[in-house]
């Protein structure tokens, strides 16, 4: 049975500029073609975006600081795109992790978009972005003690428990990519309708990369106010 991914009505009240951009599709084989410098590329193209000093004087950076500023986060918490270009700009440069997170960080990097990936396996029942109403358990990557989400964060959540914090900040190990994911579904967000052409151009980066390097053929939607779900293939 398909998943349906769904932002519920309360997300657009505070944030009705978002869109997010949906690919998914279903990985034959564990055949991993991913360049070796796949990353290191990417990480030299991400020092278009930020320029100036401090980070947060970049323009990108400071639109998704403003985002935040509408919803309940956890102290010290940025948009998922800003860590990876500030690990740019400082030389720390993101590290290979799995077929699968390498190509989406490249896409992430190259593009100033923030995107996240969902076993969908491991994704219980739907899939859905929601206001938070109470706080629950949250099991970070890397962590070994549980977090305790805070009421009016913005969170993925399926139908058990919660998938990611601050809209992608942060992902839960419930329900990570790994070298043997088979369904899988990337999330790439857009706060800023004068970059919804970009947008359109990193889902189809991302669409190729998967082809080419991983043998995945995915299906793309977006998801805004007047398209409000859509279903997981």
């Amino acid at each position: 049975m398909s998943k349906i991914f769904t932002v519920n009505s309360e997300v657009w009240k505070l944030i009705p500029e978002l869109e997010i951009g949906i690919v998914s599709g279903y990985r034959q084989e564990s055949t991993d073609k991913v360049p070796a410098d796949l990353l290191t590329k990417a990480n030299q193209r991400a020092l278009n975006w930020v320029t100036e000093d401090p980070i947060s004087a970049n323009p990108v950076i400071k639109s998704w600081r403003d985002t935040f500023q509408k919803f309940n986060t956890k102290k010290g918490a940025h948009c998922a795109v800003e860590n990876l270009l500030k690990r740019a700009k400082q030389g720390k440069a993101v590290k290979p992790i799995n077929g699968l997170v390498d190509v989406y960080n490249s896409v992430s990097l190259e593009t100033a978009f923030p995107i996240g990936g969902f076993d969908l396996d491991k994704v219980h029942g739907n899939l859905t972005l929601l206001v938070a109403d109470q706080s629950e358990d949250f099991w970070a990557i890397g962590e070994g003690d549980p977090e305790k989400t805070l009421v009016g964060e913005i969170i993925y959540h399926d139908d058990n428990s919660v998938l990611t914090r601050c809209l992608n900040w942060r992902d839960s190990i419930t329900s990570g990519l790994t070298e043997n994911t088979r369904n899988v579904a990337f999330i790439i967000e857009n706060n800023n309708p004068q970059r919804h052409a970009d947008l359109q151009a990193a889902i189809d980066l991302l669409q190729r990369r998967l082809a080419e390097f991983l043998n995945i053929i995915t299906t793309a939607k977006i998801v805004n106010q007047k398209q409000h779900s859509c279903e997981l293939s």
